[in-house]
């Protein structure tokens, strides 16, 4: 089944919040990381008086026939250490094997600055297709992301290496359990259930240096994209006649799901409260990642950022330079069209 489109509403959610306005690394907002959907290590959870959770949890209702197929996608992004490390002369090592290196706090290197930051990397399970009338649809898979770590040599203008980048990630063990229960008069009530398994030391205190060393074992902007082909989910905003009891019993744990594309044939689950079929503006340049995003305001605040906070913005993440970049070529048409737009007009009948 096609879920590109529904894919593209979700990646807005998935970078929610990855870095804020003015998108540089020395800007207090973004010196802790913070996005919605993080699930964290049990242990964690334990210390924290139920603020948190290690797990969440989408239901929602399908109408399915006898070849109703579905197929459930699990995405969340994986925080990437990044470090930044000054070689000892004659340290460059073959692939594979660690160079000598000293741990820095900024870098100078080809005339762009090497900074510490926080990278993330997307990950993603699909799980099709799922019959929802046969009992194998009662299962658990199992997420297993190993640790890692890569080496990435900074050379100057002779192409001499004398600086790396550190890309560190740790462990990360998970499950995903799907059922699908039936309900009556060709009803299922599905059910994904997303956990963070991941074993980890219990935490002693909840300061920020704890905060950043966990976030590298949790499961960020987690959210979950459901797809029906030969058959229809029900909306949980505004459902049929008749179905509002079946969607009482339906219990939604930190999501929110929502119908999806065009039709009723995919839902999207994330943590951020929608409306049925949300659709990124057409007027939208792209993604910005900042919360309750305005695209004109933003855009414009970038334009005014000092060459310095510019560089810094550029040095610092290769998705934050896209941003820079594409702000600072936008066409003056294409900035109008960012200015009042209005939506949903009807005319006004009678007096």
């Amino acid at each position: 089944m096609n879920l590109t489109p529904v894919e593209k509403i979700a990646e807005a959610v998935l970078y929610e919040g990855y870095m804020l306005y003015p998108y540089r690394p020395s800007a207090i907002k973004n010196q802790r990381r913070w996005n919605f959907g993080v699930l964290y290590p049990p242990a964690f959870c334990a210390t924290q008086s139920g603020a948190e959770s290690s797990f969440m949890q989408t239901e929602c209702l399908v109408n399915a026939a006898r070849d109703t197929r579905l197929t459930v996608k699990i995405r969340f992004l994986q925080i990437v250490q990044r470090s930044i490390g000054r070689l000892r002369p004659g340290s460059e090592a073959p692939e594979g094997v660690e160079p000598g290196f000293e741990i820095v706090d900024r870098l100078e290197v080809g005339g762009r600055t090497y900074q510490p930051w926080q990278e993330a990397v997307e990950r993603e399970q699909t799980y099709s297709p799922i019959d929802p009338h046969a009992r194998a649809t009662f299962s658990t898979k199992e997420l297993l992301y190993p640790a890692g770590k890569t080496f990435e040599y900074l050379r100057d203008d002779q192409g001499l290496a004398i600086g790396v980048i550190v890309r560190e990630w740790q462990a990360l063990k998970g499950a995903v359990e799907i059922t699908a229960k039936y309900m009556g008069v060709g009803v299922f009530r599905l059910t994904v259930r997303l956990e963070n398994r991941t074993p980890t030391p219990p935490q002693e205190s909840d300061t920020s240096a704890a905060r950043d060393a966990i976030i590298l074992h949790s499961l960020v902007s987690a959210h979950t994209i459901l797809g029906a082909e030969n058959g229809e989910f029900i909306s949980m905003l505004e459902p049929p006649r008749g179905y509002g009891i079946l969607i009482s019993l339906c219990n939604n744990i930190g999501t929110w799901p929502v119908l999806a594309g065009d039709g009723a044939q995919a839902v999207l689950s994330s943590p951020i409260i929608l409306y049925d079929h949300p659709q990124i503006a057409p007027e939208s340049a792209g993604n910005l990642f900042d919360s309750t995003e305005i695209d004109e305001i933003l855009s414009l605040r970038i334009l005014t950022l000092t060459d310095d906070e510019k560089r810094e913005m550029r040095d610092s993440d290769d998705r934050a330079r896209e941003i820079l970049e594409r702000t600072e070529n936008m066409p003056p048409e294409q900035l109008m069209k960012l200015h009042g737009v209005l939506r949903g007009l009807t005319s006004v009948k009678g007096d």
